[in-house]
């Protein structure tokens, strides 16, 4: 019988298949490796990303804080200037008012009276003055009831003058000013 030694070459095929195996095993690692290193730049690039729009999406509402701040800042100042409008077309408006309640306390003067001292406290009018006689005071009521800047005629006192005025009667009076509706509108 021949001798066949088969163990060297069962052992270098056993050698053979284990170094195949191990480089199987590190080709797979090194895969493994690669794929993971893949993911992990994918995911890096995916974050820095939305970082990127975040920072963009704050500096875009830093840009809108600004603007609606401005906005208000404008809003305030348009308030403001309609308040100053307002103000100057009420005293615009007032204007000849003072000029007309003058001539109106002209016009409601009779003769033989005279006033003194005139007051005025938001809409009333504080009238001292003196008058000849009772008649005359009675005339002067009736005319600022018959105007239409003046309403409500209130006699508080009637005494005789002091000894330099003598013959004449002194007299203190209110009575409410008001601005008659402009003609061609009617009241509502």
């Amino acid at each position: 019988m021949a001798k066949i030694n088969l163990r060297p070459w069962r052992e270098e095929l056993r050698a053979e298949k284990q170094k195949q195996f191990v480089v199987m095993i590190l080709g797979a690692v090194i895969v493994a490796g690669g794929l993971v290193f893949l993911w992990k730049s994918h995911l890096d690039s995916q974050i820095a990303y939305q970082q990127a729009r975040n920072a963009y999406i704050e500096t875009a509402a830093k840009k809108l804080d600004a603007q609606i701040k401005e906005i208000e800042d404008l809003k305030r100042k348009r308030d403001e200037l309609l308040a100053r409008m307002k103000v100057i077309q009420d005293l615009q408006g007032k204007r000849p008012v003072i000029v007309r309640i003058f001539d109106e306390l002209v016009r409601t003067l009779p003769d033989g009276l005279y006033y003194t001292d005139l007051t005025r406290t938001g809409d009333n009018l504080q009238i001292v003055g003196m008058a000849e006689s009772n008649n005359r005071i009675s005339t002067l009521m009736r005319s600022f009831e018959e105007s239409d800047w003046f309403a409500s005629p209130s006699l508080a006192n009637v005494s005789a003058a002091d000894s330099r005025r003598a013959g004449y009667s002194q007299f203190n009076m209110t009575v409410k000013q008001t601005t008659p509706e402009p003609e061609g509108e009617e009241k509502k």
